[in-house]
């Protein structure tokens, strides 16, 4: 048994090398160490046995599944964190939205910051937030749902959970922004970080990756 708990699902290594690893998490995993040692299982701890100690470059929420980079050294990270910060990568998700968005796409451009009396929640802050953008389109349509893929260009705490609430299509599962009916509609949030690109940080060739849904 794992000395953190029940597992929540296996990790699934798609890639590595000498400077970098590439990795699915799973939906109900910390992507970095929480306060305390309940807190202590997290993507790097379930990956070091093989890689040795992983530096954190980005991160997806808990409930969130998908590709995830980490970086075997400094150097790296370095590289990797400049590459996120100056919108070099690109990161695509899947989700499962409640009702019927009725345009094929479409941009969502809706300031996000702290909601601080409910933290950890975010919240669309036309006053103080920070400019946020997300692209859309339609995967498919079934009845009361549909499923979307999403591109972020900025990259705000909670960006897609909000701002496919905002548009009134909450992400199913949504456990801190969906109305209950919509929060209970899934067993865990429909949300998955399917395609990363991004240029190697030692060699600049670029790289992509993908992962299906496991929804």
């Amino acid at each position: 048994m794992s000395p953190y708990g029940p597992p929540v699902g296996p990790v699934q290594c798609v890639y590595s090398d000498a400077h970098l690893v590439v990795a699915v998490k799973p939906s109900g995993l910390l992507s970095v160490p929480g306060r305390g040692p309940e807190k202590a299982d997290c993507l790097p701890a379930r990956l070091e046995g093989a890689f040795g100690p992983l530096l954190i470059v980005h991160r997806l929420d808990m409930e969130t599944s998908g590709l995830i980079l980490l970086a075997r050294a400094a150097e790296a990270q370095s590289v990797l964190s400049r590459a996120f910060a100056g919108r070099e990568v690109s990161k695509r998700y899947v989700a499962i939205v409640a009702g019927e968005v009725a345009s094929e796409f479409g941009t969502i451009s809706q300031p996000i910051g702290p909601d601080w009396p409910n933290r950890p929640r975010q919240k669309i802050d036309p006053e103080n937030g920070k400019p946020s953008e997300t692209y859309y389109s339609v995967l498919g349509r079934e009845a009361g749902v549909t499923r979307v893929q999403l591109t972020p260009v900025t990259g705000r705490s909670h960006q897609l959970r909000l701002h496919m609430l905002a548009i009134g299509h909450p992400i199913l599962g949504d456990q801190l922004y969906a109305r209950p009916q919509v929060r209970d509609a899934a067993p865990r949030l429909q949300l998955h970080a399917s395609r990363l690109s991004f240029d190697h940080p030692a060699t600049g060739a670029p790289m992509e990756f993908s992962a299906p849904a496991p929804f």
